[in-house]
């Protein structure tokens, strides 16, 4: 055979090889899971005038609840980009959708030169309160501007924002602006490049704004917030409060590897919402969950069925296919993953890894179920399984009764097979041994076909079989 012939072959083979290995990867893990909720967010894109000389406009989102109305308005403002220009429209959204599912109207205002919005923010050095209220004066013109809009009740009114957004929340404060009931700042802050003392600018600034300020704010931080250090946010909020502004801060604590994105993130909403829900109560404002339909759906509790790092408690999944789960075990949170009868799907981040996870597994097998849910197994024991019982260890091949040495080494290769699983046996010796989707039903009718008093004695990692069953038989000897 030539050589250039064999080298051909030899590339169509690997590029074929490479293809089937592509399209593997696909299957194992489908498209990124959507950062919004699957649900009609009523958008209007709007262009506010904030300055007239120069001439500057503000692109401003505005998303209105699916039903219901007058709603109060919600105004979140976005963190900063290395490129502003091509920043997007919605970023960090997950505190755009709280607000809307508690039924809020939600206006996004795009700063000066991002995205859409003309003009060009300022540098102010070492003024982190100048800063601050430069934008916060943006801010106050675009509540101008949306408050009237139908639809919008303009008396009822919470700002909030993140990172860079938060601190001009802040500042915005300080205008006292009428109907403003509070003011929630995710992680808030500012840092200019050309400012070597930034962390000492934000604690002046923040007593600044707190001498300022009557209306009621909530910090939110983390410990591990990669751009303001803890001992910083500390300091700011110590300064803002004791100057005077009724304020309150809440300690996420550690999140994933940097806490400065949670408001990006799913897997955060416990650590914040229930905080906020009790803010807003306090200052009057809608704090009930009312259109669930933004947010995703609450994980299932843990089921205690397996540890989440216990390969072999994997229903369903065969050796290969286990490499399914442990990618998903290296994936970082949020995540979720389903399993079917033929093949398991995971999602990790987005707006809802669960149900992302649960629509791609039923594209590609049966009978999907959530298996695990961040690091929570949720995957439920076998319904009408009977419960656990202290007869005897699963493993413990000798203490299973009736058995003859045959029936003792199908219980040993039981032991081996995947789950779902059962194993029945009846009192002359008969034994039925099934995994799949109906285990308990199959192993059921393997032991009874031609025999009588057939009962379970193990379900998948637990021994059910009843310990006054056992005392009975040996009484009645």
């Amino acid at each position: 055979m030539p050589l250039r012939f064999r080298i051909f072959l030899l590339l169509l083979v690997l590029g074929l090889s490479l293809t089937l290995s592509a399209r593997a990867d696909l299957l194992d893990r489908p498209d990124p899971s959507p950062l919004a909720p699957d649900v009609d967010l009523k958008e209007q894109i709007l262009s506010v005038p904030v300055s007239r000389n120069p001439p500057v406009q503000l692109e401003v989102t505005l998303m209105m609840p699916v039903s219901g109305g007058p709603f109060p308005l919600a105004v979140v403002n976005h963190g900063s980009s290395p490129d502003p220009a091509h920043s997007p429209r919605l970023a960090d959204n997950f505190a755009a959708y709280y607000f809307l599912s508690r039924g809020y109207a939600v206006a996004l205002p795009m700063m000066r030169g991002y995205a859409n919005s003309t003009g060009h923010m300022g540098h102010f050095g070492c003024d982190a309160a100048a800063e601050g209220l430069a934008s916060a004066r943006d801010i106050s013109t675009v509540i101008d501007y949306v408050a009237p809009i139908t639809g919008i009740d303009p008396t009822r009114i919470v700002v909030a924002g993140k990172s860079i957004g938060g601190w001009h929340t802040l500042a915005l404060g300080t205008l006292n602006i009428p109907n403003v009931r509070g003011l929630v700042s995710f992680a808030g802050g500012a840092k200019e490049s050309d400012c070597p003392t930034a962390d000492a600018a934000l604690l002046t600034g923040a007593g600044q704004f707190g001498a300022h300020t009557k209306i009621p704010s909530i910090w939110f931080f983390g410990e591990n917030d990669k751009t303001f250090a803890t001992a910083t946010w500390q300091g700011m909020f110590r300064q803002y409060n004791a100057a005077g502004a009724p304020s309150e801060l809440v300690d996420i604590g550690t999140f994933m590897d940097d806490a400065h994105t949670f408001t990006a993130s799913g897997a955060a909403l416990p650590r914040w919402v229930p905080k906020l829900d009790a803010f807003l109560a306090k200052i009057g404002m809608p704090s009930q969950l009312v259109l669930p339909i933004y947010l995703p759906a609450p994980a299932p509790t843990a089921s205690n069925y397996a540890n989440i790092n216990d390969l072999d408690a994997v229903p369903y999944l065969n050796t290969t296919q286990l490499d399914i789960y442990k990618s998903f075990l290296s994936a970082p949170l949020p995540r979720a993953i389903a399993i079917g009868l033929t093949n398991a799907q995971w999602e990790s981040g987005g707006f809802d890894p669960a149900a992302t996870a649960m629509r791609d597994c039923w594209k590609v097998s049966r009978y999907c179920h959530l298996y695990a849910v961040d690091n929570t197994v949720v995957w439920p024991r076998l319904e009408s399984a009977p419960p656990a019982t202290q007869f005897a260890a699963l493993a413990d091949v000798s203490a299973v009764p009736y058995l003859n040495p045959k029936g003792r080494a199908e219980y040993t290769n039981f032991l081996l097979t995947h789950r779902p699983r059962a194993f029945a046996i009846a009192p002359d010796g008969s034994w039925g041994a099934a995994s799949g989707l109906d285990p308990m039903t199959d192993a059921m009718i393997k032991c009874s076909s031609g025999h009588v008093g057939c009962a379970l004695y193990a379900v998948d990692a637990d021994v059910v079989w009843p310990v006054k069953t056992m005392m009975a038989v040996a009484a009645k000897r």
